[in-house]
Formats: structure tokens, C-alpha cells, sequence
């Protein structure tokens, strides 16, 4: 079966470089195309839904903003399982202070230069491995700074009340970027930042070993 990834807001593929599949499953990317002038949230997933084979069956694991994105595809296919992994499948589960963010249009005035160094100082002070930190240094420099600031501003004006069916929320107890404590995840790591992928992803590959095959 096809498993579909969605990588974090300006990155790709490499973030899951140390995600492994369950047997009998293929790894798939979705890659980011440029937004159009005032494009919602949900109107650039529907876009990025177009990379899916959805005539058999297939699954969804998205990872911050992937996540949400991974929410918005779900309701416009049936995915066998959506994966949100350090994310949020409900608008109501941003934190509060995003709100205010959103009625100040704080995310319009910075541009994505400055989300890019606030990231590399962040993973530079917490994430242990050395060449863990390299790829992330080269992951963020080469995002897209047009797409970073419009996706921070898209987020900020996301609405979305349905979970998607079935679904699995991994999470962890760290998480800087969305608070554990405003959202309801199926799977907690424990002393888990937002870069699980990188940081906990022996973690992840067990829960994914236990928890895709059922869906199967």
C-alpha cells in the first residue's frame, strides 16, 4: 500500500530520512508547489491531493504543517489512515497566542528569512546529533521564503472542525510549536520536542509497525 508523506512548512522528503515502513508498504512524497495569490489552506491541499494515486487504497502521514495539510486531504479523499505527527487536526487546537498573531497580521510582516534563522538557532541549541543538525541546516536554507511566510500566514487563518477517520495523532510531551496541552494525541513520546521525526524516530517506526498493518 502506498503511504503518502507531507513534510513541515518549507521542507521535504529528507525530514523523514530516518522513517521506516512496516513490510508491504511503499513510501510516497508529496512535494510543495508555489501558492496562489491568497490561497486558503484548504484550497492548496486539494492542490497538492492531485499527487495522489487515490484509486486504490492508500494512507497519509504528515508531519507540523504536513499534519494539517494531511486533514485538509482527508476530507477530500478517504485515506485507509491519516498520520499527523507533531501537528494538529483541528483549527481550535492552535495555540491561543496564534489567534492574537492572526488579528495583528504579525505573520504578514516578517519574512520567511527570519522563520528560517529563529528554526536553525533552535535546532542548534536542542538537537543532539551532529548530523541530524547539518540536514536540518540544509533542509531549512533551502526552503522556498515566498512559500514559508505565506504558509505561517494560511495557518494563522485555518478552520477546520472534522478529525479525520481513522486517524493516529503522535505527539510529543515538548512540543514547542503546538503545545501538547491544546491538543488530544492517540500516541505521546515523552520528553519529545517538535522534531520527533529526527530526534524519536525509533519511537515512530514502532508505532507505525503497530499501527499500519491494522488499517491494511
Amino acid at each position: 500500500m502506498n503511504v503518502y508523506f507531507i513534510s513541515g512548512i518549507g521542507a521535504d522528503e529528507r525530514l523523514f530520512t530516518h522513517i521506516r515502513l512496516p513490510e508491504g508498504f511503499v513510501s510516497r512524497h508529496i512535494t510543495w508547489v508555489p501558492p496562489l495569490h491568497k490561497e486558503s489552506l484548504a484550497a492548496y491541499a486539494a492542490r497538492l491531493a492531485a499527487q495522489i494515486d487515490a484509486s486504490r487504497p492508500f494512507m497519509v502521514i504528515g508531519l507540523s504543517l504536513g499534519g494539517i495539510m494531511a486533514s485538509e486531504i482527508a476530507k477530500i479523499h478517504l485515506p485507509a489512515l491519516t498520520v499527523l505527527v507533531s501537528s494538529v487536526p483541528l483549527s481550535r487546537q492552535l495555540p491561543p497566542y496564534y489567534r492574537l498573531a492572526r488579528r495583528i497580521g504579525l505573520m504578514k510582516l516578517l519574512p520567511g528569512s527570519f522563520f528560517k534563522l529563529t528554526a536553525i538557532s533552535k535546532h542548534a541549541m536542542f538537537m543532539k546529533s551532529k548530523a541530524n543538525r547539518r540536514l536540518m541546516y540544509r533542509v531549512i536554507w533551502s526552503g522556498n521564503n515566498r512559500f514559508i511566510q505565506w504558509a505561517m500566514n494560511a495557518v494563522l487563518q485555518w478552520e477546520n472542525d472534522k478529525i479525520p477517520s481513522p486517524f493516529v495523532h503522535i505527539h510529543g510531551t515538548r512540543d514547542e510549536v503546538f503545545p501538547i496541552k491544546y491538543t488530544k494525541p492517540t500516541h505521546i513520546i515523552h520528553g519529545g520536542g517538535h522534531m520527533l521525526v529526527m530526534n524519536y524516530p525509533e519511537k515512530i517506526n514502532s508505532i507505525l509497525a503497530e499501527v499500519l498493518p491494522f488499517y491494511r
